[in-house]
């Protein structure tokens, strides 16, 4: 394992502003672990008084707020490379790199500590582990390595449903295991279609990302054979019956969407270099609706449980 490069060179703005901090924990990531955390700990079978329904979200929220900075103290010299990530604090030279390391763990530290005090060991422990999974196993270990770095890495955003649950409940049944499967296998298409239309970034830096190592076309048939995986991996929950109709039907919908962006992507064949790649660039955008949409249906479900609407 090497260490990280130093810092970026470029003008040090010291102290660092309040915003580049909060940048370092990847907002519009968060949005969707937030999402999916509360969606988990909704969806559970049991109520959970709304102080610690507050905190255990707080906590996924700062534990992977906290893993995001890692990540980038430890990619910093990478994502100065990238046209994509090159405005981030710390490539910008707008944050010292040791900042952002020790913001990363202290903030790690705290959200493990007070789930632990706050909700139960079990919660703590699988924070901890998701919080490595993506700042040592993923980020260090997977990225640099692997063109299945994302398939693998895949597991770091699809604990938070499976936190939210073992908070609320204090145990692991199949269900949270079939949420985490959802976000799992919706990683790779997902984050794969992003890669098609930047990996010339990727390409430039050495990250072997799948477009980048095995080709575009090997990818794209990738992507397909995932989008077909997740149809009915989507509906387990209903099939299990730990879910309604309500999401029954959402799923299966939103599923067959997500599956002919899938298979536009995956069956198409750029035109020439000068592809303005939209096909990919609309899958990206749909497979985010896609998960927030899903997630929101299994909250949407449990409601229309508990108001008797559904049997």
């Amino acid at each position: 394992m090497t260490a990280p490069a130093t810092t970026p060179p470029g003008p040090l703005l010291l102290p660092a502003d309040w915003r580049d901090f909060f940048a370092l924990t990847k907002p519009r990531v968060m949005s969707l672990v937030i999402f999916t955390g509360l969606c988990g700990l909704i969806a559970a079978p049991v109520r959970i008084h709304p102080v610690l329904a507050f905190t255990a979200i707080l906590c996924i929220a700062v534990g992977a707020g906290g893993a995001a900075a890692l990540n980038q103290w430890w990619e910093a010299d990478l994502d100065a490379g990238m046209k994509r990530t090159a405005g981030r604090p710390l490539p910008g030279g707008r944050m010292e790199r040791t900042s952002a390391r020790d913001f990363g763990v202290g903030i790690c530290a705290a959200s493990v500590l007070l789930m632990g005090l706050a909700i139960s060991v079990l919660a703590a422990a699988i924070l901890l582990i998701s919080i490595i999974y993506y700042a040592v196993v993923y980020t260090i270990w997977l990225k640099p390595r692997t063109p299945q770095n994302i398939v693998i890495g895949g597991g770091a955003g699809a604990f938070p449903p499976l936190i939210g649950w073992v908070a609320a409940t204090g145990h692991i049944t199949a269900m949270p295991i079939a949420l985490f499967a959802i976000i799992f296998f919706w990683t790779p298409p997902h984050f794969w279609s992003l890669a098609l239309f930047v990996q010339s970034d990727y390409a430039k830096v050495g990250i072997p990302m799948m477009p980048v190592v095995a080709g575009e076309r090997s990818t794209r048939r990738q992507i397909l054979v995932y989008s077909l995986i997740l149809l009915p991996l989507s509906l387990i929950p209903w099939w299990i019956g730990g879910t309604g109709i309500v999401y029954g039907i959402s799923a299966a919908v939103l599923s067959l969407a997500f599956l002919a962006f899938g298979v536009r992507v995956g069956l198409r064949r750029r035109e020439g270099p000068d592809d303005t790649m939209k096909p990919e660039k609309q899958m990206f955008a749909f497979s985010i609706i896609y998960l927030f949409a899903l997630f929101g249906a299994l909250v949407a479900d449990r409601f229309a449980g508990q108001l008797g609407w559904i049997g």
